[in-house]
């Protein structure tokens, strides 16, 4: 199927499967960095060992013949030629994109100079907690006992036993630790050394430390394996955009696109842990395959069966998932109400996606935010719709069925969602909807607040869009959602209308050939628009914009759909006007050398920014963390620490980052009680109720604030507002801890308070 893809482009000739029309034919961290002079001295063994001195290093800143389109400008040969240099140049491009962020990663944080303490520092809040597993896993003394340890972890929400894997997107670290064992099982049967360690003399009088490079180093296994897969999504990028626009030419606005605008399009090069760098090179092949299905004349079950395999690879990574496939099942949904694609297209790509949430619901143990998804009720919705399409077919004006298909849409989605979360009692993700609801009101709750108040859950910034014009990204992908609509849109729009007026008001007179023919439109071997992908790309984008304009995080969808809708500047079906090929070839590149005057010099941004990462004083507490609390400690404070404390000291804890599940809510509110303006021992007893003996206390979350109303006593006014005013709980703790607490570690950011039993006071 991919040679398929590749070879034929966007309008491929009937005898492979695709749908042959006249349409194509016709239309077709800024801190000073270190200089290193390194001693290496080889060892004996797995390992090495050399001295490397650090030293402040200065500057440093943190055409359409037979229906064929070409893919290619000319002189490419045959069609093995063809499949040939575009693998070649999507090798070359993965190649590039996976030395661009590794290196980029390398600049900011000097990763390959930390040590393993220092390296577990720089994965904050929620990246540290799923490095954590993994780490579990990889450092066990098997496989197995590591996944038992995973899946009945009753450190990660002391002292409740949870199955992290369930509740924590966590099959890319299991999958990671298990390469990692084999690797290194097998490079140990070799006798082949897997990483080369060295003593770092640090200076400023911090003491030296063992700084290890090489894939035997768990840090760097992990973080390079992400690069590697996001670095091969940019090859699959390239032959996504020449495939959707029939180009090679659009395939590299595809690829220049996504670098001019990398800072837009993703932060793999500074959060490597976090759940979309795994899930989103999924999304992008499973958007492939959609495509394909869009454009295919007949779909089998191994398609759908493909479809399903991608689905599961993109929801058990991340939880947003859902989210992204209710879109994409609305755009498909919305493709097929406007008459570019029969029922039973619908219908397999409908049992795709029901069949990956199935399984994804089993490989995440029954994990009921699934279930209770909009997703879920928009995918049994589109189904009872489209088997029921005979019985809205008797209605005699077909703009109202298509209105009427829109209200059972929106009706079964929201009914059905409603009513199935009722049933299974479910409210882990009742913060999403408060989230919306706080969106477009005055609603404010705490846990909304937490999130809105971050950056990433604002609004997109007025920055966002202003950026992606300097390198004509938006106007293009503006450019080509107007010619959709004009090529694509209103020519369908005229066949409604003539359908409308042309249609009897009774069906007595109907021709049993006429019925014979609108059969064999619902049909596997109906034909399929050849407007339809491009279509559902156009309504995907359009989704996609509005999750990022509602959600800024969400803008990690759209920029990179922005990027394959540029592809289609070079889609003869849409800009067949324009004349021959080599003029339209020659106005390409006109466009692309304009993207390149500001996009080279956000590429030049990106390679100049030289940092380190240091935090000595998140380091000075973890040390000591190690070395004079009990192993049986547990401790509580802000979610960011209480990853890292997990990760690198194996302490318990009673809360962390991953704020999806509602009874971790209200763990976190109560141990937030802290900076709340409560009394002192009301919080006491609830850090003793949730058995907490020992308290992180960071006098900077008693006041800052991004925004006005967003430091913490100010969210607690929202939920205690009689205490308005009043001194909050950490000012009152920091001044006077006893008799409920005892300061045991103090430095300029953390406060470490052993809470007091009510003996002990």
């Amino acid at each position: 199927m991919i040679i398929d893809l590749l070879f034929y482009g966007s309008c491929p000739p009937f005898n492979i499967g695709i749908a042959y029309s006249s349409t194509c034919e016709k239309s077709v961290h800024k801190l000073a960095g270190r200089v290193l002079s390194r001693s290496r001295l080889q060892l004996a063994g797995k390992e090495s060992m050399a001295v490397k001195n650090r030293r402040v290093r200065s500057g440093g800143t943190a055409s359409a013949s037979d229906g064929v389109y070409s893919l290619g400008t000319s002189g490419f040969g045959g069609g093995v030629v063809r499949v040939a240099v575009i693998s070649v140049v999507a090798i070359v491009f993965s190649v590039l994109h996976g030395y661009h962020i590794s290196s980029m990663f390398e600049s900011d944080r000097h990763f390959s100079h930390l040590s393993t303490l220092e390296r577990e520092l720089t994965f904050r809040t929620e990246m540290g907690l799923y490095y954590s597993y993994f780490k579990t896993i990889a450092e066990s003394k098997t496989f197995l006992e590591g996944l038992h340890a995973v899946m009945y972890d009753n450190v990660t929400e002391y002292p409740t036993t949870i199955n992290v894997l369930k509740r924590f997107n966590l099959y890319p670290e299991v999958v990671l630790a298990a390469a990692y064992r084999t690797y290194e099982t097998i490079m140990g049967m070799l006798g082949r050394p897997t990483k080369l360690c060295w003593t770092v003399n640090r200076g400023e009088g911090m003491s030296p430390v063992q700084s290890c490079e090489g894939m035997g180093e768990p840090a760097y296994f992990y973080v390079n394996s992400v690069f590697v897969q996001n670095g091969l999504m940019m090859g699959l990028f390239f032959i996504f955009g020449t495939y959707l626009s029939g180009s090679m030419v659009g395939g590299l606005l595809t690829v220049a696109s996504f670098f001019y605008n990398h800072g837009e399009c993703t932060r793999v090069q500074w959060t490597p842990p976090l759940r979309e760098s795994f899930a989103f090179p999924m999304l992008a092949l499973q958007m492939f395959l959609i495509t394909y299905m869009l454009r295919s004349r007949g779909v089998s079950w191994k398609h759908v069966v493909l479809l399903a395999a991608c689905n599961v690879t993109f929801i058990l990574p991340w939880q947003f998932a859902q989210f992204a496939l209710l879109t994409q099942m609305t755009a498909v949904f919305l493709v097929y109400v406007m008459g570019f694609i029969p029922a039973d297209r619908v219908k397999a790509i409908v049992t795709g996606h029901i069949l990956g949430l199935m399984v994804s619901y089993v490989l995440l143990f029954g994990n009921e935010m699934l279930l209770t998804s909009f997703y879920a009720s928009c995918l049994l919705t589109v189904m009872a719709i489209v088997s029921f399409k005979p019985l809205l077919q008797r209605q005699t004006f077909s703009i109202g069925i298509m209105a009427l298909q829109g209200v059972f849409f929106v009706a079964g989605c929201i009914g059905l969602k409603i009513v199935i979360s009722k049933v299974l009692n479910v409210t882990d993700d009742a913060h999403i909807a408060n989230i919306l609801r706080s969106k477009f009101s005055d609603y404010r709750d705490f846990h909304t607040m937490l999130y809105t108040c971050a950056a990433e859950f604002d609004f997109m910034e007025v920055k966002t869009p202003i950026r992606l014009s300097e390198t004509l990204l938006l106007p293009g992908g503006m450019v080509v959602v107007a010619m959709i609509i004009y090529k694509c849109l209103l020519p369908q729009a005229k066949k409604w209308f003539a359908l409308t007026q042309e249609k009897e008001p009774t069906e007595n007179r109907r021709d049993p050939a006429d019925s014979e023919s609108e059969s064999s439109e619902d049909s596997d071997e109906a034909p399929i628009d050849p407007s339809a992908a491009i279509v559902y790309h156009m309504l995907q984008l359009m989704a996609f914009f509005l999750l990022a304009l509602i959600i800024m995080r969400l803008k990690l969808f759209f920029t990179p759909q922005l990027c394959l809708a540029v592809s289609l500047l070079a889609s003869k079906q849409l800009f067949g006007w324009v004349g021959s090929q080599t003029r339209h070839t020659f106005i390409l590149f006109i466009v692309l050398g304009a993207m390149s005057i500001k996009g080279s010099s956000e590429l030049r941004h990106q390679w100049s920014i030289l940092g380190e990462f240091s935090n000595v004083p998140h380091e000075e507490m973890m040390e000591w963390m190690i070395a004079r609390t009990p192993p049986d400690a547990v401790f509580a404070g802000a979610m960011p620490t209480m990853a890292s404390i997990k990760l690198s000291a194996h302490r318990a804890i009673v809360n962390h980052p991953h704020y999806e599940d509602a009874g971790l809510r209200e763990r976190t509110k109560r141990v937030y009680g802290m900076y709340s303006r409560k009394p002192v021992e009301e919080v006491h007893r609830d850090l003793l109720a949730m058995g907490v003996t020992h308290f992180v206390l960071e006098m900077s979350w008693c006041h800052r604030r991004t925004k006005p109303g967003c430091s913490l006593p100010e969210i607690w006014d929202l939920e205690d507002p009689q205490r308005a005013g009043k001194q909050p709980t950490c000012d009152a703790v920091k001044k006077k801890p006893e008799p409920y607490f005892k300061v045991l570690f103090k430095n300029k950011i953390y406060i470490v308070l052993k809470v007091l039993q009510v003996q002990d006071m």
